[in-house]
């Protein structure tokens, strides 16, 4: 038996959910692996699967969470056996396959990938995907051949999870860091992660000009919409634009001139299908280049029980950097 959250459908459509207790996940599972969870997450996603504000799960009832590590309990796939350290991030997990947000979980081998050497389940959850996504785009910059010498790189979301540990992650690597906010309270947050510069989101929010002054070598983006569209239209000759969210929307409002005048990059970053040679990749250098000191100032833990109340205000933009939840308590 195992504490989970459970969301179920209401007869009106609306989504409920409640901690429960299960013996099994809700839903008959494919998969070879049986898990314990330590540590998951609250992800975007996951706010929105909590609250029904959006149509991310597609089977009934579902257990959320796209994040999750522990131990392995019991396992039929080839590459793993028990008491084995696991990261999950994605796979559709949480969505149409049970989730992470409960004590076990039954999960596809190949959707595992070992934990580092040293690395906990708490600090990897802290990480999560939003971390993982943050250093999937910086590698995607770095392939584009965006170093610290080229210029300053712009985080867009700052404040939020990818962008926290994105500016951790560039400004460890040397990169001059410019921070966009709706938040200038958090400025002096922002700026002890690495931020060199924060900007008020409000300069790149609304409806732009299609071709700006140049300023940006490179762009991490999780915001999208008007913000996507401005960042682009400010790059630098030859720069390249990391785009890997929606906080503000779906929509790109943008012109192709930035891209056929100024030979501007723009490359999707998706974490969750991400093949597992490259996930393994940057989990590797997210255990070297991380600090435990950055990570504390970027996490806040929470048991399972408050995930429900945190879920709206991730959408609310009401939460700094990480949300871990330690499933256990």
């Amino acid at each position: 038996m195992f504490q989970a959250i459970l969301l179920n459908k209401n007869e009106d459509g609306s989504t409920k959910a409640e901690i429960t207790t299960l013996d099994a996940p809700p839903l008959p599972q494919e998969g070879e692996v049986t898990v314990a969870i330590d540590y998951s997450t609250i992800n975007y996603k996951d706010g929105l699967a909590i609250t029904g504000k959006a149509p991310v799960v597609r089977k009934w009832p579902m257990v959320p969470g796209i994040d999750g590590a522990g131990e392995v309990l019991a396992s039929s796939h080839a590459d793993w056996k028990a008491g084995d350290a696991f990261i999950l991030n994605g796979w559709g997990v949480g969505e149409t396959h049970s989730g992470c947000l409960a004590g076990h979980a039954t999960l596809k081998g190949e959707w595992l990938i070992p934990r580092p050497a040293g690395m906990s389940a708490r600090t990897a959850m802290s990480i999560g995907t939003a971390g993982y996504t943050a250093m999937l785009c910086v590698m995607a910059l770095t392939e584009q051949g965006v170093t610290p010498e080229s210029g300053e790189v712009l985080v867009t979301g700052a404040s939020g999870g990818v962008g926290s540990i994105a500016i951790a992650i560039l400004a460890g690597r040397g990169y001059k860091v410019v921070a966009s906010t709706g938040k200038m309270d958090e400025a002096a947050y922002l700026q002890s992660l690495g931020a060199a510069e924060v900007i008020d989101r409000a300069g790149l929010a609304a409806a732009g000009k299609p071709f700006q002054k140049e300023r940006w070598a490179g762009v991490v983006d999780s915001v999208g919409s008007h913000t996507l569209a401005n960042a682009v239209a400010q790059v630098q000759y030859g720069g390249a634009v990391a785009a890997c969210g929606l906080a503000q929307g779906l929509d790109f409002p943008a012109s192709v001139a930035p891209f056929i005048l100024r030979s501007v990059r723009l490359i999707g970053v998706d974490s969750v299908m991400a093949p597992k040679a490259l996930r393994v990749a940057a989990w590797r250098q997210l255990a070297t280049e991380l600090k435990p000191e950055i990570l504390e100032r970027i996490t806040q833990e929470i048991n399972l029980a408050d995930a429900l109340a945190w879920a709206p205000k991730i959408l609310a933009g009401q939460v700094r950097g990480r949300l871990v939840v330690n499933v256990k308590a």
